[in-house]
Formats: structure tokens, C-alpha cells, sequence
């Protein structure tokens, strides 16, 4: 009996001490810039961290970040690449002047403090499907605005909203050599 007490006791503690640190979460949302190294991804999309990640710009030339209190404006170099050659690419077409971007990642990669479990590695990314009209939105219009959804509400198909932009769109997209898979929401 007293051995099972010891046991029981020293669980409790064990468990109590894990409770007082920081999670994850905690601990990657509160970092406000990323390493000083070379760029690197460690684990997977849903499961890892950034190392030596590069901000994109909350607004640039041809793309506008939404809701920029987030900080999740990070990626790897690769990432940011690829959004500058889309937001190029979407500025030619008709209606639009570049890109609406949500989420990337953390300064750092990591699990987010809310939403998301992927974009913890810095190469995935949250790109509006809607034409990027007005490049010229606040910070508090662009934590406002939402985007419109093109997903079906059964299956994996895109519903009557989708048109001539966002199929020239995902077609620009997936031609790019750096993209792997897209979904839609």
C-alpha cells in the first residue's frame, strides 16, 4: 500500500509540474520574429517548425496579408517566392491586382495559437481565391473582410461561385513547380 502511495504521489506531481509549462502553442505564437539561421523545415505541415523563416511584406505591390495582428506573415523563402510569382501572375488578370493572403506561418513555425494545425512548417499558405480588387484596404478593413467560400457543402467540388478568375487562378497556381496540392474552401 504505501508503495502504491508513492506511485500515486509521485504522479501527481509528475502531472502537476507538466501543467505549469508553457504549451507548444503558447510558446511558438509568443515568439514576434523568426530564428537567426538558415531557412529549414523540421516535421511535417501539421507537426513541426520553421527555422531561418523570411515576413512577407502585410502588403505589397500586387498582394495584401488580412488580418495582420495575427503575425502569421512567415514562411520559408520558397513560400514567399511562390506567392510574389502568383500575385504576379494574378495582377495580369482580368479583374483582379494581385492576391488576398490570410495565413502562413509563425515566425518560427509550430502549432498556432488558435485555428490551423497545418502551416507549422512555413510552406503552406491561405490564398483568397476572390480577385484582389483593392490593394489599398486598412489594416482594420483587411481584419474585416471575408473570404468567400468556393467549396461545396458535400464533396470536394467548387460550387456555382467559382468563374473564369479562379479558374485561371488555380491553373497558374498548380502549373507553378513549387506547389504540391491545393485544397479549396
Amino acid at each position: 500500500m504505501i508503495r502504491f502511495l508513492s506511485i500515486f504521489a509521485l504522479s501527481i506531481g509528475l502531472a502537476t509540474a507538466a501543467q505549469s509549462e508553457p504549451l507548444a502553442k503558447q510558446l511558438f505564437g509568443g515568439k514576434k520574429t523568426g530564428s537567426a539561421q538558415a531557412a529549414a523545415v523540421y516535421g511535417s505541415y501539421s507537426k513541426g517548425c520553421l527555422a531561418g523563416g523570411v515576413q512577407l511584406a502585410q502588403k505589397g505591390p500586387r498582394w495584401l496579408q488580412m488580418r495582420v495582428s495575427r503575425n502569421r506573415s512567415w514562411g520559408h523563402p520558397e513560400l514567399i517566392d511562390f506567392i510574389k510569382r502568383l500575385s504576379r501572375k494574378t495582377a495580369r488578370m482580368k479583374g483582379s491586382k494581385g492576391l488576398y493572403l490570410s495565413d502562413l506561418s509563425q515566425p518560427r513555425g509550430g502549432p498556432m495559437t488558435s485555428g490551423h494545425r497545418s502551416h507549422q512548417i512555413g510552406l503552406d499558405a491561405d490564398i483568397w481565391l476572390m480577385p484582389a480588387t483593392n490593394l489599398k484596404l486598412s489594416i482594420r478593413q483587411r481584419a474585416n473582410l471575408s473570404a468567400v467560400s468556393y467549396r461545396r457543402s458535400k464533396g470536394a467540388f467548387v460550387n456555382s461561385k467559382g468563374g473564369p478568375y479562379q479558374h485561371a487562378m488555380l491553373k497558374a497556381a498548380a502549373k507553378d513547380k513549387a506547389v504540391a496540392r491545393i485544397f479549396i474552401f
